[in-house]
């Protein structure tokens, strides 16, 4: 074999190496839906940063100068009115609800904060997700806006109220 050929299987083989360090899409996408009734729509990304998801988050037709309780449901289903099809929050390793920084459902997310127009804007880096394959992976679950402030200490939910809009966390 020649100097050359060898060049290129080493260089293939380093690309395909690197390709198997990742499990998963470095980024992902869910669109807002308003639930039955409701007017909140948006667009959540997700985007693989280390070991940490960075969110971003833009959402419409909140309460005005209200914050609202934000969470990774366990099933990527919106197909109810109310979004309950979406069903609880994700928490594929048994935690209590709480913030992040403490223990907490891989689910819970911080609260969005609309402004006096009914919009908001997030950016937060998540700690115990992932975009790859596993039990803390994000990809194919549901993303819910609930109608109040999470409280992050009511069991098991946040006592966050209403489903007010569902997506559906998509890779690509």
């Amino acid at each position: 074999m020649k100097a050359g050929q060898v060049l290129v299987l080493l260089a293939a083989a380093a690309l395909a190496g690197c390709q198997s360090m990742s499990n998963g899409p470095a980024r992902a996408t869910a669109g807002l839906d308003a639930t039955s009734g409701n007017k909140t729509m948006g667009e959540v990304t997700f985007e693989q940063v280390g070991d940490k998801v960075r969110v971003t988050a833009q959402v419409i037709g909140l309460k005005p100068n209200q914050e609202h309780g934000f969470h990774i449901h366990e099933v990527g289903d919106c197909s109810s009115g109310d979004a309950m099809s979406a069903k609880g929050h994700f928490n594929p390793y048994g935690k209590p609800h709480g913030p992040q920084g403490s223990e907490h459902h891989a689910g819970d997310m911080p609260n969005v904060k609309a402004d006096a127009k009914g919009r908001a804007r997030l950016v937060a880096e998540l700690e115990v997700v992932t975009m790859t394959s596993g039990p803390a992976s994000i990809i194919g679950r549901g993303v819910i806006v609930h109608a109040n402030p999470d409280d992050y200490t009511t069991q098991p939910t946040g006592n966050a109220g209403a489903r007010l809009a569902c997506g559906v966390i998509k890779a690509g």
